[in-house]
């Protein structure tokens, strides 16, 4: 992960935009309000958009970004100083980053499409061979999967053998050392390789944007070996680091952000029956305690998380392990633990609403959707704060007339309530479990010298959600592509950009600016090119290296490394000023959506904001109509 990827992973805008003082309103999925760059405005023209981590104004400044960016403007301070100011607030040393070279890129390239390669070999071993007949009459029996859902899932057989993929493999041109780099091979201590995944039904794991990073193989229910883990994961990778990873959010990420809400279960079958049942929200952390990348990263989509785990997770047992400090240091890698004091501190830094649903009868989740799916509606709709599961889980089990049974139920609980950070929660808690030990609330108190650290703490910010990765790591989005495309082509080709901007204003619009980027690193090296334009000195690519900051290398090193098309200069001109357009209408139409979305809800309201937010709606629309006549300009241009 990049430097750039972590600061924003790290850091909330929502978070800079309150500390600067401007008062949000929730506005659908984003938030609204005054712009903090300028004044004497009625309108609340200033919105953030918590799922890609950017802001833009509608308004006077007419601007927006990214964290950086925000920083930049607010401070008025350049991208190095914003890097080094972030960094330090997220908590990052910049210089333990590297730049990913552009020979990474084509290496972590082939590994997935190695990957995917292996998606369709176990596959064709679990629909197509004998061997593979008794997993997928399992997986269709008592799994009661679909074989529409077997197949949208990618799921498959690995033989038997010790070198069935190994010779599968090699015989299409991979190498023995991408085998191993990709996971599907293991080294023995005798020297040479072995596959990894042995008679087992192999289910593929992939990012939240779908691409391929390893697998989870789950053993063969016919398998007699006791020795064996039930699940195993592709060892840790340059592509596959299961603590970064939530497994199925690339199919979830949407039905997330419709519901407003995540539904964290235990297991891959668990995930795939439960989407099969039409409850798409659902996703699993891959055999580890939920991590705080991980929240993190749902943070993008939403801040309310479910916990339905299996009942010898977050039953009794795991309660009283989890609230040991040892635990951690003590549990199998296999194993999914309930940590409460951990996740209630996730909770109070990310500003989540994690709560624990109950599975009944001591089944599985997909086992009670398989039951009745309505079932499950009903039980992750009365899901529990962390506390009160606890709380409860301790009660049911045990003698609550009994004083040291009290006094130990207390001290346990007492815990986790001096750990939350609001003191309307510390109270409420407090307020529950003497009514539940029947004790008076007094004599929960705890003295001063006992309370944790954490209760001392300021509450972070109410807002929640995450930011657009660096693009030079990961493409997210459409618009991300043309800018990722169109910016590598002017750093391979610097000397088609005058040219560009004379294409530009021959077809009635202005020449490229920062201000087409969305991206703060993007933007600052489209400055750099045309301040290396502007001088006559040194060639424009090695002007650009030379005053390249450290903060944008790996950016800068991604971008090269992008094939560009090939082709005559009028071609690749065309092709640059066709991007150009597309992002600004991009830009614009994203803005209509949103800027009609807050038309809407001033209606609704009868808000005499409306009239104004009309207004924009019709200069947007103005100005879209303009960018398509540009375009049938550009086209005419061409046949002439």
């Amino acid at each position: 992960m990049s430097s750039i990827d972590e600061i924003k992973a790290r850091i909330d805008i929502l978070d800079l935009a309150s500390e600067a003082g401007v008062k949000l309103r929730r506005a659908g999925r984003n938030y609204t309000g005054f712009c903090p760059f300028h004044h004497n405005t009625r309108t609340p023209a200033f919105v953030i958009w918590p799922e890609t981590g950017t802001w833009r104004c509608f308004g006077e400044c007419g601007d927006g970004g990214d964290i950086f960016k925000f920083v930049m403007k607010k401070e008025n301070i350049d991208f190095r100083e914003a890097l080094q100011r972030l960094a330090e607030r997220a908590g990052v040393k910049l210089e333990e980053f590297q730049a990913e070279k552009p020979e990474q890129v084509e290496e972590n390239a082939r590994l997935r499409a190695l990957l995917e390669d292996a998606v369709l070999f176990y596959r064709h071993q679990l629909v197509n061979t004998p061997a593979g007949k008794s997993a997928l009459d399992y997986l269709l029996g008592k799994r009661q999967l679909t074989l529409q859902t077997l197949e949208t899932w990618g799921l498959g057989y690995a033989p038997e053998a010790w070198d069935a993929a190994l010779k599968h493999f090699t015989a299409k041109n991979y190498t023995e050392e991408e085998l191993y780099e990709a996971g599907l091979a293991t080294r023995r201590d005798s020297g040479g390789l072995y596959d990894r995944f042995r008679h087992r039904i192999m289910i593929p794991i992939r990012d939240e944007n779908g691409r391929m990073t390893g697998f989870g193989a789950r053993l063969h229910p016919n398998d007699p070996r006791t020795d064996q883990a039930k699940f195993i994961n592709t060892a840790e990778t340059p592509i596959f680091s299961k603590g970064r990873l939530l497994y199925g959010l690339d199919r979830a990420r949407k039905p997330i952000r419709a519901a407003d809400q995540a539904v964290i279960v235990e297991g891959y079958l668990d995930v795939i029956a439960v989407h099969q049942a039409g409850y798409e929200n659902v996703i699993s952390p891959m055999g580890t305690a939920l991590t705080e990348d991980q929240m993190r990263l749902l943070k993008k989509f939403t801040r309310k998380i479910v916990l339905a785990l299996d009942p010898d997770t977050a039953g009794q047992k795991a309660v009283l392990r989890g609230l040991d400090a040892a635990r951690a240091s003590m549990d199998r890698e296999e194993e999914l633990r309930f940590d409460a004091r951990g996740l209630l501190r996730h909770e109070a830094r990310l500003q989540a609403d994690l709560r624990v649903a109950e599975m009944p009868d001591g089944l599985d989740p997909d086992e009670i959707v398989a039951r009745d799916p309505a079932e499950w509606v009903k039980l992750i709709q009365a899901a529990k704060p962390i506390v009160e599961h606890v709380l409860d889980t301790l009660v049911a089990a045990q003698d609550v007339n009994d004083p040291k049974v009290k006094a130990e139920i207390a001290a346990q609980i007492q815990v986790l309530i001096e750990d939350l950070p609001n003191p309307v929660e510390r109270d409420s808690y407090r307020q529950m479990l003497a009514r539940r030990l029947k004790v008076d609330e007094r004599s929960l108190i705890m003295k001063p010298a006992t309370v944790s650290p954490a209760r001392r703490q300021r509450p972070a910010p109410e807002p929640t959600p995450p930011l657009k990765p660096a693009p030079a790591a990961i493409q997210t989005s459409r618009s991300q592509k043309i800018e990722t495309s169109c910016l590598a082509l002017l750093l391979h080709r610097p000397d088609l950009l005058p040219h560009l901007d004379r294409r530009l204003q021959e077809s009635g619009l202005s020449a490229l600016s920062a201000a087409d980027f969305e991206y703060t690193d993007y933007q600052l090296i489209v400055r750099l090119l045309q301040t290396a334009l502007e001088q006559d000195e040194t060639e424009m690519p090695h002007f650009v290296e030379a005053h390249m900051g450290e903060g944008l290398r790996e950016t800068h090193a991604s971008l090269l490394a992008v094939p560009v098309p090939k082709g005559f200069d009028e071609r690749l001109l065309d092709e640059l000023t066709r991007q150009v357009i597309q992002l600004r209408k991009q830009v614009l139409s994203e803005s209509l959506n949103q800027v009609r979305y807050l038309q809407e809800e001033a209606q609704q309201a009868g808000d005499a904001l409306a009239t104004t937010y009309q207004q924009m709606v019709l200069q947007i629309v103005r100005s879209l109509n303009y960018l398509d006549i540009a375009r049938k300009r550009l086209s005419e241009y061409r046949r002439e």
